[in-house]
């Protein structure tokens, strides 16, 4: 707990059985109540590990669902454990988990009801060993997108977020894309609903190790990303009624 607040950590895994351990053994539970690890069908051993390491909730896919898919498996089964903050950390340890106090304290205090843990405020990114080519994407397509949306975000494609339950509430995600571009469908709902953003720096490491999608993947993503930026700007003038924002 944290001034009174369940927090809960969900761990959206894909072959993460050699950095799970790694990741697992930052998390803070001096603060951190419950713990899900929600495994896409892994190929290795991280349903073992996640179990040899106590994790107690763990919720298996049957098959592939994809990363989005995965996250929404993650935040339904946060909110059934009645979590009043949810951390989403990728178990590929490319996140340090010690940020969580931080991006709690900010949801806690009612500061902020969501955080992100920004690559790009600093050095983290290039630092961390981030290819160029993702790093140069990730500034041009974040620009696009803060014109777009008029919004202010170092980076929009960070994968360590905080949330309070009453903002992933707020919003229908089950909808939303089973691929990458699930994470910027659900920062459009987010600013739709009229809810802030803050961001803390963090830093990141790319390893062997950590999970990467490929150059393919990435243009797809970005295609996805113009595509996501153009309809919440479209929704937002009146010109379109798109189904992402059912619950407006």
């Amino acid at each position: 707990m944290f001034n009174g607040k369940k927090i809960v950590v969900v761990l959206p895994a894909y072959k993460a059985a050699r950095t799970l351990e790694r990741t697992y053994k930052e998390i803070p539970f001096d603060i951190v109540d419950d713990v899900v690890l929600v495994d896409d069908n892994s190929p290795d051993d991280t349903v073992a590990e996640a179990k040899r390491l106590g994790i107690k909730h763990i919720v298996i896919h049957q098959q592939n669902k994809g990363y989005g898919g995965n996250q929404k498996s993650c935040y339904k089964k946060a909110l059934d454990l009645d979590a009043d903050i949810v951390v989403m950390v990728h178990p590929d340890y490319q996140y340090t988990p010690m940020l969580i106090p931080a991006m709690s304290s900010i949801i806690a205090n009612d500061l902020y009801p969501v955080v992100f843990g920004s690559r790009i405020l600093g050095k983290g990114a290039l630092k961390g060993g981030m290819p160029i080519y993702k790093y140069i994407a990730n500034r041009i397509l974040t620009l696009f997108q803060n014109i777009v949306t008029g919004q202010k975000l170092s980076e929009y494609h960070t994968g360590y977020r905080a949330f309070s339950a009453v903002v992933i509430r707020s919003i229908d995600f089950s909808n939303n894309s089973d691929d990458f571009v699930f994470d910027n469908e659900m920062i459009s709902q987010i600013f739709m609903n009229g809810y802030e953003i803050a961001e803390v720096t963090c830093p990141t490491k790319y390893f062997d190790e950590a999970s990467s999608i490929n150059f393919k993947r990435s243009a797809q993503y970005g295609l996805g990303v113009l595509r996501v930026s153009l309809t919440h700007f479209l929704h937002k003038h009146g010109l379109v009624k798109s189904k992402l924002y059912s619950k407006q």
